[in-house]
């Protein structure tokens, strides 16, 4: 029989032991039959041993990363035998550790939810960028908690989609409210015959035409792009785009569309152009389901720019 599994990740303080005493103690999963906790650092929010032993939950400690082994999840497998599995991971730790691991034969990772602090998240951004990223670039969901009206909401949200596509990204509010307010306001009209993307609003252009690609069917764009051709391309196809820093320096990545293109073959393969396209959403392999493909209607040489990369801050 399976036994589900539930991730928690995020930095000490940023509510995962919070989450799991909503979840566990005040929501109806403790009905689930024996709920294994592992906690792997001591969170803001003690758990109480009456309420853990009302929601039939077995409380363990691993403290030290190098303890946590496939040999010791094992051993707490044979000597519990869970019917659910709940690990609260230490924010420091490298998500491999737990990630490539063997684990126990039905242990299944059914979701991983990550916590974030609104109000330290800018600053592990700038200073800890790599590894407060880690902890999320895996998660099913992502909790923004502790916002406030000053909260750069659409700032958080591309540091996270530009790692993460798939994650749900939920804003919760100082009170424990739910935030909808999540709208971004765009930096270009929607509503041009042409709308011009610059360096500095491609990163916002790419991941809201990802998010949400109807919003931009049938819609003119302008830009500056490297061109992506290589020789094995299918015939009439080019992918336009950038080189974008998204954690560090060390984790560059190109991104860009799929382009339809009649002429795409006189077009070098990381040649510069200014390209203008008109955007539909379609079904391509490339994405595994729908989304922008962009139809050229005039492609122009270009020069390269003095700073070739984008950014999504």
């Amino acid at each position: 029989m399976e036994i589900p599994v539930y991730l928690f990740t995020g930095f000490m303080d940023s509510g995962k032991s919070s989450l799991i005493r909503e979840t566990l103690i005040e929501g109806d999963f403790s009905e689930n039959g024996t709920t294994l906790l592992i906690l792997c650092e001591d969170g803001e929010v003690e758990f109480d041993e009456k309420e853990l032993l009302k929601a039939n939950t077995k409380l363990v400690m691993i403290e030290e990363e190098p303890e946590f082994t496939a040999e010791r999840l094992q051993s707490l497998n044979d000597k519990y035998r869970p019917d659910q599995v709940f690990i609260e991971y230490n924010g420091t730790w490298q998500m491999s550790t737990f990630l490539e691991m063997e684990h126990p034969k039905d242990w299944v990772l059914v979701q991983s939810l990550a916590t974030v602090d609104a109000t330290t998240f800018e600053m592990y951004l700038t200073n800890m960028r790599s590894m407060i990223l880690e902890q999320l670039f895996e998660a099913d969901v992502v909790i923004i908690n502790r916002c406030t009206d000053d909260t750069p909401k659409a700032k958080f949200r591309r540091a996270i989609k530009v790692i993460n596509r798939k994650a749900q990204i939920a804003y919760e509010r100082e009170d424990g409210s739910i935030d909808e307010n999540d709208m971004e306001e765009l930096p270009y009209d929607l509503n041009q015959d042409i709308i011009e993307i610059t360096d500095m609003d491609y990163g916002i252009w790419y991941m809201d035409a990802l998010d949400d690609p109807r919003k931009y069917e049938g819609k003119k764009v302008r830009f500056l792009a490297l061109v992506y051709r290589p020789n094995k391309m299918k015939k009439g196809v080019m992918i336009p785009g950038r080189f974008a820093m998204t954690c560090c320096v060390d984790d560059i990545t190109f991104v860009g569309f799929k382009c339809k293109y009649a002429n795409a073959a006189s077009i070098s393969h990381r040649s510069w152009i200014t390209i203008t396209a008109e955007m539909k959403t379609e079904f391509a392999l490339e994405y595994k389901g729908k989304g922008p493909v962009l139809y050229a209607l005039d492609v122009q040489p270009a020069e390269k720019p003095a700073d070739e990369l984008i950014y999504f801050s």
